[in-house]
């Protein structure tokens, strides 16, 4: 992970300007475990793409930051956006299907790429929009005072996406503000301004959305649905599968799967990851001779590795009986 120049932690700890706009956390999940910052707003002032920490876990005019679910499941569960701050509702739209776009020049989305979605405004020219909601799950709608904390949806699949999440713009005037660092006119890496979160939020530079055990390697399309894990496995299975699910790759990152059994290291693979990529899985597999998977406890672990240091990873525990 890039360090950060010593004047720019200062300005991320220093207080919120009066003038400001002080943000909720708006979704009912638990960062780095039941919801993930995938993307967040570009920096950069010319074609680069950065974020305000100067990785690049953007894309090229980004506007907004996306908290992501991990699986489909958890949107069909049901997991609630809130206004982050107090304010008055502006336009709202539901009823656009969930389904994944097929890209910016898909007719049944254009000029209605937000998908579902609520706008508010906060007085002194600050706005909140939220985007990308479930379709049938608007409470608002125009005209309706709300306090930062009031229920206003949940997070979909509608619109320009390919993942379940929230996309939440910040605008002053008009214009795109970055919740982590207010100052537009300035570049990642500088005085950006102190973030207008009320709580501090930790920045993870990648990582994994989950994991599962399988005895055959799933398709990506059910682990995105959440629906690839199979464990507990049965006893005697001839074929043990790990999968790790990750966002926020970059070129020339690893990626370390092992297993360990009651018997000691089933497998250890390392997979060099070749390009920046929002999202990928990964599965590592062995076949079990004679009387397959014995009992007893299996513990598998997945490491995202950048430049030789650990970014991100996470244990999966199963018993087999």
């Amino acid at each position: 992970m890039r360090l950060l120049p010593l004047a720019f932690i200062s300005s991320l700890a220093a207080p919120v300007a009066a003038s400001d706009l002080v943000l909720d956390w708006p979704v009912d999940c638990t960062l780095g475990d039941s919801c993930q910052i995938q993307q967040y707003v570009d920096r950069a002032l010319g074609p680069a793409t950065q974020d305000f920490t100067c990785n690049p876990l953007t894309y090229d005019g980004h506007k907004g930051t996306d908290i992501a679910l991990p699986y489909l499941s958890d949107m069909n569960a049901g997991v609630t956006v809130f206004a982050a701050a107090d304010g008055t509702v502006v336009g709202s739209r539901d009823g656009m299907e969930d389904r994944y776009s097929t890209g910016s020049g898909d007719p049944a989305i254009k000029g209605r790429e937000c998908g579902n979605g609520v706008l508010l405004r906060h007085g002194e020219g600050w706005e909140t929009q939220y985007c990308h909601m479930k379709r049938g799950s608007i409470l608002v709608q125009s005209g309706d005072r709300v306090t930062a904390g009031t229920p206003l949806g949940q997070i979909g699949l509608s619109g320009n996406t390919q993942f379940p999440h929230l996309h939440l713009t910040v605008r002053k005037d008009g214009k795109t503000v970055d919740p982590f660092g207010p100052r537009m006119e300035q570049n990642c890496g500088t005085d950006i301004g102190a973030p207008l979160w009320a709580e501090e939020i930790t920045y993870q530079a990648g990582g994994f959305l989950g994991s599962g055990f399988a005895d055959h390697v799933p398709k990506y399309a059910t682990v995105k649905a959440g629906t690839a894990d199979q464990s507990p496995l049965a006893s005697g299975s001839g074929t043990i599968v790990f999968w790790a699910y990750a966002f926020g790759a970059r070129s020339g990152d690893q990626l370390v799967l092992r297993i360990d059994g009651p018997q000691g290291t089933l497998l250890e693979q390392t997979e060099p990851l070749e390009k920046n990529q929002e999202q990928l899985f990964r599965a590592a597999g062995k076949r079990i001779r004679g009387s397959g998977l014995q009992p007893g406890r299996y513990t598998a672990t997945a490491t995202l590795l950048r430049d030789g240091e650990i970014i991100d990873d996470h244990r999966q525990d199963m018993t087999v009986e």
